[in-house]
Order: structure tokens, then sequence, then C-alpha cells
């Protein structure tokens, strides 16, 4: 078999009887085993077509089942951390003939989404938000007189978060009807790290405390003088082989760990553990990429996927020519580093996906992986700037707004010396809306301090990159998604000046005032229109004399930007020209409000007008209307 020669789609007849978890419930428990293992397959088989996130999935195939089998769901609640695992409860819930739109136009989102399923119970795409959401959840069934159960099922990656632990520390004291599923296979999408991981990592040896414990048990309570001291004897073991005392501390009855791919265990321990009362945490042991060699090797690479041979592994490149901005950040911090031993590379738990592979194995004493800690990270950068170091915090733009008032206390406040490497920039395509970098223009320009920069190409974002980090203080560059237009790199310490943008192309009549990855088609929709072009690379501060000297010369200003045109690059330029008294003809164009769904990144920009043909579109729509203006008083004056 080839890559071009894909083999006959497996048969699933156990997965083609269930279309909702009460056909789940209805199966002998003697099918459960091999439905586990056609789940599977099929995960792989659809995976494999469409892209999307596979060794998390096949992780919790035994789980997922398990969590349908016992539960009553949808009655009972199932609250998945982040999504990325969500792949088998989607197929279980109805939605397994949907899987071949999975993350496409039109088709099932890659993340639980209340507004695709009941079996949803939560939208999620950001991770430590499970337990937060259901604990209110379980408060509110408790306020609402209402008899359900309500399980949260995050990973020991997830669980690192700050927002994880405010959750366990206000639940537990409140002895709400909740169950937790710590799903610990030690990975998050980069390793992870940080002492909370290590301490769960510690316990796959602990397996030898289940085995004494229970049979230890056995022995003292067949014997009636001792039977007293069990339970005494047995928080002391506790103390001695595991940290379980951590959460039940915090108020959780703590059961495991327990191998979650032993289904048998896994439905026996839920179906007892459901009729427990209270705050409960079940500690499962699992794979990532359960199932399948090559996700198994590499749980990193196999975490999100393109499309791939099944037989191989081998992934389909769908990327463009050139190298993305990704790798353009990833080989500049390098070269910085080498150039300035106070450079600081800090990532939460995104190495891989920031580009920061290389520079953590070339410098290891000056990386720093927080784990999934947004809000960590950005103060952790400001306090090193206080001593004179200076940190480059490498997050992507939607992560970023969970570190909002960070940036704006700990960092822009203060004026100190950090740099805001922001990915993912604008539309993400697949990932759909809960990773679109879409508001950082707008929530990031309100800062004092802050300088923020937008490239046009891979070559400028280098040279953005370094005017940032050698700006005394805070400075933020973004960029998007993929590939650029793949302009050459000329490596080196070249800045760019501050609040300087320049003009592409001169025409006349019109102006596209053109910011980051909008100005490639911006010049190509000038072409077309005659217009001028400006790409302006800085957002804060503004080019005030280009703007001033293009609205002096031009009929019809136009903003391009890919971010909201609510408090976008946009309202900017609307601002610099009412504070000169200008009234000049506007047109914003940029991300609409609402929340885009997952599609290609190349049609939701068709969708937003953001693409060649919609600013020209959009451009000549507002010339007919200005047109029409200028007209109307004429019209008056013919028919007085």
């Amino acid at each position: 078999m080839t890559d071009t020669e894909p083999s006959a789609p497996p048969q699933y007849p156990l997965l083609d009887l269930i279309d909702d978890p009460t056909d789940l419930r209805a199966l002998p428990s003697s099918a459960l085993r091999p439905l586990a293992s056609e789940l599977r397959a099929f995960l792989i088989d659809s995976v494999s077509r469409t892209g999307g996130h596979l060794a998390a999935g096949l992780g919790v195939v035994e789980l997922t089942i398990a969590l349908h089998r016992v539960f009553d769901t949808p009655h009972d609640r199932i609250v998945w951390d982040v999504g990325h695992q969500a792949y088998p409860h989607k197929i279980l819930t109805g939605r397994r003939q949907r899987m071949g739109g999975l993350r496409q136009k039109g088709g099932i989102s890659g993340f639980p989404k209340r507004s695709e399923s009941v079996y949803d119970t939560f939208g999620v795409g950001h991770s430590s938000t499970s337990l937060s959401a259901a604990l209110g959840m379980s408060i509110a069934a408790r306020l609402k007189g209402e008899s359900r159960q309500v399980v949260a099922v995050i990973g020991d990656g997830s669980l690192g978060a700050g927002m994880a632990f405010e959750a366990l520390n206000h639940g537990g004291p409140l002895d709400p009807d909740l169950l937790v599923i710590l799903n610990d296979n030690e990975m998050s999408i980069s390793p992870p790290v940080g002492a909370l991981s290590k301490h769960l990592a510690s316990l796959l040896s602990g397996r030898t405390y289940t085995n004494v414990r229970e049979g230890s048990k056995q022995a003292l309570a067949s014997l009636p003088e001792l039977r007293q001291f069990v339970g005494r004897w047995e928080e002391h073991l506790k103390g001695m082989f595991m940290p379980s005392t951590l959460f039940e501390e915090l108020g959780f009855n703590y059961i495991g760990p327990i191998d979650g791919h032993d289904l048998d265990a896994v439905i026996a321990t839920l179906t007892n553990m459901k009729q427990m009362p209270g705050p409960r945490l079940l500690h499962l042991i699992t794979q990532k990429g359960r199932g399948y060699a090559p996700a198994e090797q590499s749980p990193t690479r196999y975490h999100g996927v393109t499309p791939f041979d099944r037989a191989t592994g081998r992934m389909h490149n769908k990327r463009g020519t050139g190298p993305t901005y990704t790798e353009v950040f990833g080989e500049w911090i390098s070269d910085a580093a080498a150039r300035d031993a106070r450079l600081i590379g800090i990532t939460p738990a995104m190495r891989e996906g920031s580009g920061l592979v290389q520079f953590s194995e070339r410098f290891p004493d000056r990386y720093f992986d927080v784990g999934i800690a947004e809000q960590h990270a950005v103060t952790l950068a400001a306090g090193m700037a206080c001593e004179g170091l200076k940190p480059v915090v490498a997050i992507y733009s939607s992560f970023l707004q969970r570190a909002y008032d960070q940036l704006v206390h700990d960092v822009c406040l203060q004026g100190l010396d950090v740099t805001l490497a922001v990915d993912r920039a604008g539309l993400v395509g697949a990932d759909g809306a809960t990773h679109a970098g879409s508001f950082d223009l707008s929530f990031a320009r309100t800062q004092p301090n802050l300088v923020i920069a937008a490239p046009a190409d891979e070559n400028e974002c280098w040279q953005l990159l370094e005017t940032a980090y050698q700006h005394p203080g805070p400075a933020l560059v973004r960029y998007p998604r993929g590939t650029g237009p793949g302009v050459a790199l000329k490596r080196g310490a070249e800045t760019l000046p501050i609040g300087r943008g320049e003009i592409r192309r001169m025409g006349r009549d019109i102006a596209l005032l053109a910011f980051g990855s909008r100005v490639p088609p911006a010049e190509e929709a000038g072409r077309i229109l005659e217009a001028t072009v400006a790409n302006m690379r800085f957002v804060k501060p503004l080019d005030e004399a280009l703007i001033l000297e293009l609205a002096d010369r031009h009929r019809l200003l136009v903003t391009v930007e890919e971010n909201a045109i609510a408090g976008g690059a946009g309202s900017a330029v609307s601002e610099v020209l009412a504070a000169h008294g200008l009234n000049v003809y506007c047109l914003h164009l940029g991300l609409p409000d609402l929340c885009l769904e997952q599609a290609g990144h190349e049609e939701q920009l068709r969708v937003c007008g953001l693409d060649a043909a919609g600013i020209v579109y959009s451009v000549r729509m507002e010339m007919e209307h200005i047109d029409l203006c200028a007209e109307a008083p004429r019209l008056d004056q013919r028919a007085a």
C-alpha cells in the first residue's frame, strides 16, 4: 500500500449500532472492549482524512466509553477540559457520520460546542476551565433541586494552571456533588513542566500503593480487634506512598491511580464513585496516542495533525513555501540570544507551537516553559525585566487574553522592558473561534507605554522583532499563523524606526492603509483600483504624519486589518483624523462583530471580505456611495 493507494476503510459493526449513548448503555458488557477497538480504529481513520487533534483522543477511548456507559448523559453533565480529547465523545453522541466535515466550513467543531449538541455541556477550547464550569453546574443543580451527576475531565497539564486550583480551593468546602477525573498522561501539548507534573508522574510507581493498600486492608479487616485502626492506617499509608492528601486537604475524596485503559476497572470504579456523595477525584493513568504506534512514539507531533497516511503515519504537508512566521520567530530569537546574553525566552506550554525548540536546545538555561500559566508567564517576565534581563514572551494571541491584567498592571503600567511575540494573530482556520486571535489590537492598544507592530512579510517580521527587542520598554509584535508572501530574510540586527510606515504604491483618490498580514492583498487590490497602498507597520504609535498626508491627497481612506473592527487599528486611524478636525471619508475593513466559525483560513478571509477581491468590492461600493453623496446637492438644486 502506498500514500496514493489508501486501504478500504475498516468495518465497524458495533459502532454502527450506536446513534447515541443510550445505544451504548444497551450493549452487553462483553461488547465493550471490541467497541473500544472499533472506536480507536475509526478515530484514526477519520482524522487521517481530515486532520485535527489525534493523540489526546486516542488516550481517552476507554474513559469515554465508560463515562457514557455509567452516567445518564446528557441529563448527567460531562465537561471536557480544552476539548482536544473529545473526538471519541463526539463519535458516540450522534456525530459519527459528520466526522468527515470535522473542522471544516459547515462541519462540526474540533471542540465541544453547546450549539452543536446537547451532549456538549460547555464550550471549550482553552485549558483549565472544566473544574470551574462543572462546579457551577453542580451548585446550580443543588439550588434548583435537581438530581444529576456532574463530571469534569481534566488533564495533568491543565491541572497545573491557577484557575484549576482556584476551583478546587473553592469547591471542596462547598461539598458539591462533583466528580473530577484527572486524566494523567504525562503530557499536555509540549511535555509537561512544573512540580505538580513531576509529582503526578511519580505516582506511576505508586501502583505498589494500590496493591499494598487493598491487600493490607483486607488482611487487617479480617481481624476484628484491628478493624478500628484500618481507617487511620490508610491515611498514614497515603501520606507515605502518594500525595493524595493534596486533593483531600482541599476537600476531595481521592481514588487512584488506576489504569485508564483497563475498561472493566474504569467502569467498576466509576460505578462505585457515582454512588459516593460530595466532591471526589479519580486519578487515571493513560497513554496519549494509545493504539497507534506513530502517536505513541511521538505524542507531541501527533497532538495536532494534518491529513496523514494511516499505514505510515506520514503527514501530508499543506503548508506554503518558505518559512512560517513561527519559524522566523524561532530563528530570530536564537540569533538574538547569541548576540545578547540578557535575552530570556518564556512560553506558556507552547514550545513547539511558538517555535522555541531550537532556542530551548541552544540556550537551556535561558529558556522557561512555565506550563499552562499565561498570567504567570507575563508577570515572570516583568520580574526579570526589573532586574535588567530582557525577556521575550512567545504566546498565542488568543492565550494572551488570559494574561490581560498582567499585561496592563505588571508590564505596561511600569513600563518594563518585556517583548511579546504574539503568534496566531488573526484568523486561524480550522481551530475556529476559540483560537482566533481577533482582539489583541483592540485590547492592547489601549495600554500606555506599549509599542505595537504588525509585519507585512517574513523579513519585516524579523526586523520588527528586533526593533521591539531593542526598544527599552514594553513592545508587542503580532504575526499570523502560517507562511507569508515569501520575502527572503535579511538576518541581523537591523531595526525599523518606531511609528513609521511606508508607501508601497502611489495611486489616486483611494488610499489603502494596511496593517500586517493584510498588506499583500491590499497591494493586489491597489493595483486593480489604482489606489495608494501604505504599509502602516505600527498600530501604536501610529504614523500620524503619513495618515495626514494621505488624508490630504485622497477622497477615501480604507483601513484593512486582520483584527476586530471594534477598537482596532482602523479605529485608531479615525481617532487621529478626529483629533486633527479632518472630515475624511473612511472605510474600516476587518473582522466582523461575530464569532467566526471554523473553515479554511482563506475561506474565512473571503467571508470577511479581507482578501483582494473582497477589498476591491467593498471599496467600489463605498466609492459609489461617496459619488451619490456628491451628486445629492446638485439633484436638490435641480429640483428647486
